[in-house]
Order: structure tokens, then sequence, then C-alpha cells
């Protein structure tokens, strides 16, 4: 090694801490591994940064394990940093082979790490969770997964429904840095009181808490991450090494020769407290203020405009808006109003996947039953059923809950129940409706059974049925 390649490894800092030890540094095939279970999120850096650095061997000597494995042991607090070859890899693929995804997290990092230090520290829950958002979404609070995954925290569609983030056509609250990280914490804190551990939380915040049982299950009875490890979903097994991986990381950067520099910042901004409609774009013009500027403070207004509420939204705007704002407020927000807001509404109504004006029901699975059956008698589609629960497959089982939103009725129209109708012990009240809508499975006997009064003949005579025979979506007269 000659003299000049000495010194330049002396002046990027890989000098040795401690004595040379005797154990192998990680070899190509383990790198090779990590870079095949990599998994990051759409819209974040995920390509190899190449420089001269990717070229040497970063890892100064055999006793860069001992290193490393003191350095953990230095920063370990609540959540256990163990260190094995697993966990060496991907500390080796963040500051080495993609050291431009540690430059990007490191330059987001001021935007969003005060907000998850404040709500982590409201909910008592160990400050380390902050680096988990960079395994999910590269602190990006628009990333969305190939699963549909969405926001900072990559909440699917259901369990961000279960933890109260709103999501429609005009606003995915997944993708607000405050909500989802408030929802993220008490996700993270239900999954530790389900495992007592908080390997096993983490891991269930990947895979979900029903995998990491079924691991639990196939090894034994094991009570660790690491003796469930082989029985984990393969992407779950990466899941924990990696956040291991970014807390080594991001403790020692500079050891790593990563200088800090530009850091991204939000402008300076106050709150808009609005319950109607308002259009963003016109909004900005009128408060002489960039568009680009409004969609960066709330990332979670999908169309450029928020629908009329009933409860106040609240929005960000620029301090340089709030002073035009208070000058003339009520002629600006009335022109924003107003603006594109019908084309809006109808988009939001028709548009196939929105959930936006519909009714929700929770459907449960019955014997025979398969997605598309479903989907037929509700029309609507598979992929919607699958992405509103939260499925990654057509399998569903009886008895299974499937939430499913549907248009609302007609006027006078009656929707059936979902579930089968309890035994009748006391006369069931005549709705004030005359029409009923034919589901799948539905007879003229079940049917007569729901409403006081209401006979087999009934039905027939005022439909002018010959026979009993009915179609799902079918409309029957009831009562004149």
């Amino acid at each position: 090694m000659s003299r000049v390649f000495i010194f330049f490894l002396f002046t990027i800092g890989l000098t040795p801490c401690f004595a040379q030890g005797s154990e192998p540094v990680i070899d190509s095939l383990e790198i090779a591994m990590a870079e095949e279970e990599m998994v990051f999120k759409e819209d974040t850096t995920s390509f190899a940064f190449y420089t001269l650095l990717s070229d040497i061997e970063f890892i100064p000597g055999d006793d860069r394990p001992a290193i490393i494995r003191d350095r953990l042991s230095c920063i370990e607090k609540s959540i256990p940093l163990h260190y094995n070859d697993r966990i060496h890899s991907f500390i080796n693929y963040f500051t080495v082979r993609d050291r431009e995804y540690t430059r990007m997290v490191m330059r987001r990092q001021h935007i969003y790490f005060p907000i998850f230090e404040k709500h982590l520290q409201r909910y008592g829950l160990p400050d380390e969770l902050k680096y988990l958002s960079i395994i999910e979404s590269g602190l990006n609070p628009k990333a969305i997964s190939r699963a549909r995954a969405v926001g900072l925290w990559q909440f699917m569609y259901a369990t961000g429904r279960h933890y109260n983030l709103r999501a429609d056509w005009y606003v995915d609250e997944r993708m607000d840095p405050e909500k989802s990280t408030d929802a993220a914490c008490r996700y993270l804190r239900d999954l530790y009181g389900m495992f007592n551990d908080w390997e096993l939380a983490l891991a269930a915040y990947n895979a979900g808490p029903g995998n990491v049982k079924k691991a639990i299950r196939r090894s034994g009875y094991k009570k660790s991450f690491w003796e469930i490890y082989p029985f984990l979903p393969r992407e779950t097994r990466s899941y924990v090494p990696q956040f291991v991986a970014m807390i080594y990381t991001m403790n020692y950067l500079e050891e790593h020769n990563f200088i800090q520099g530009e850091h991204e910042v939000l402008m300076p901004h106050d709150t808009l407290h609005i319950d109607k409609y308002l259009h963003l774009e016109t909004f900005a013009r009128l408060t002489e203020v960039c568009l680009e500027d409004l969609q960066k403070l709330n990332p979670s207004i999908l169309r450029n405009a928020v629908p009329d509420a009933t409860k106040p939204h609240i929005i960000k705007i620029p301090l340089v808006a709030k002073e035009l704002l208070d000058e003339n407020r009520l002629a600006i927000l009335d022109s924003a109003s107003k603006v594109g807001k019908r084309e809006l509404e109808v988009l939001a109504r028709t548009t196939e996947e929105t959930t936006y004006g519909k009714d929700r029901i929770v459907y449960r699975v019955k014997s025979g039953d398969v997605l598309g059956n479903i989907a037929m008698r509700y029309k609507v589609r598979v992929e919607d059923i699958k992405k509103w629960n939260n499925l990654n497959s057509n399998i569903i089982k009886i008895g299974q809950p499937l939430t499913i939103w549907i248009k609302p009725p007609a006027e006078g129209t009656v929707i059936a129940s979902t579930t089968p109708a309890p035994k009748v012990t006391q006369p069931i009240p005549v709705p004030d409706s005359k029409r009923y809508v034919v589901q799948a499975g539905d007879t003229l006997w079940g049917i007569s059974k729901q409403f006081e009064g209401l006979t087999i003949e009934k039905i027939k005579e005022l439909n002018n049925l010959s026979d009993s025979k009915i179609q799902p979506g079918q409309t029957l007269i009831i009562s004149r």
C-alpha cells in the first residue's frame, strides 16, 4: 500500500480505534445478500451512488467489527442494538455503497425529527424510533409503496383508518406529518403492548402482528426476534437489521466521513382553520405565494383543494400569505371557495377508487364467498376491496370482516343488512322507505321476514311476479 493511499485513508477518517481483532471483514456474498433483500419504498433514492470511496475497502482492517459492536453498545438505550454480520452488511450499505441515500435523509431530518421527537415523548416511547421512518419512507411524506402503503410511516389504508387517519379523494392524512406520526406512535405503543419486546414490535410493524405470532408458533414459541428470524417473511428479516444499521449510521456520520451540509427546511408559516371548500391555486394567487410552497406545507392535500367540512380543516400557509389574508380575508376566502368546486365534486363522486361521499359497510365473509362475487354484489372493484382491507391476495376466510365503500342508495331505497337478520321475537317496524334492493343470497321469504306484515304473496303482487325468482340488484316494491 502506497504512502499516498495510506495518507488518504487517514484524511477521510478511516483510522482504526482499537487493536486489530480476529473477526473477518464482511465478505462479498453477505454484501450481495444485503443488496438483494434491501427494500426501499417508492419515491426514495435507492440507486447506489458510486464514487471513489465505493471502489476502496471502506472497512479499515479486521478490527472493524469490534469497533462497530462497541459503538452500538455506546448508543443502545431502550431498544436492543445487537451486532452480527447481517447488521454489519446493512451498515456497510448505508455508509459505503449508497451514501447518497444517507445524505438525502441527513438533509430531510431537520424537518421531521422535531415532529417525531415531540410525539414519541408525548407517548413515552423510545426516542430511537424516530429513525424508523427513514427505513419506511426515506423521510418522504408523499412516499407510496407498491403495496399502496403511504406516507412517512407507510400506513396501509385499513390500518390508517383504524388509527383515525382520514383518506379520501381530497385528503390523505397518512401524508400529514403530524397526524401520521401521532398514529404511528399509537400503533407502535399497541404493538409493544402486544409483544412486550421492541424487536418483535418492529417486526410486527412491518409484517403485521399475525405474521409475527405465526413465526413464534413455528419456532416452537421462542420469544426473541433472532430466535424466530428464520420463520419471518423475507422482507421482515431485513427490516430490523436495517433499522439498527440506520441508528448506527445517523449517530456516527462523522466517523464515516459524512459532512453536515445544507439541509431542507420549511418556510415560516402559520395555520388557517377553514370549514368551506378552498381552491389552493386561487388562494396562492390572491395571497401572492407560490402554489408549490402551499403544497410542500400541506402534503396531505391531494387535489390542490379541500372540500366543505363539518369541522374545520387546518392548513398551513406561509407567513407572507397570512399578512395579505389579514388585510382582505373575506374577499380572498370567498373567491377561493368558488373556483373549480363543481368540477372537482363531480370527479370526487364518480372516480371509481374514491371513498368520498360513499357509505361504509362491514361485510362478513360467508361460506362460498370469493372477492369477485362480493365485488359484483356491491358494484365495486376487487382491487378496491383489497385496498380498503389491506389484502395482498384474493384469499378470504369465513367470518372475516371486510370494509366496503358503496354509493349511497337513491332516496326511498332500502339496502339490505350485511349480516343475517336477527331471529324475530318482536314485530319489526315498517321502514319509511317503500323499495328494497335485492342482495345476493336473498329470497322472498327472507325479505318478507324483515318487514312487519309483509308476505311472499304480497311482494309478488306488488311487483307482478309470476314466481319467486329474484336477482341481485333487482328493486322490489315492498309497500304502497
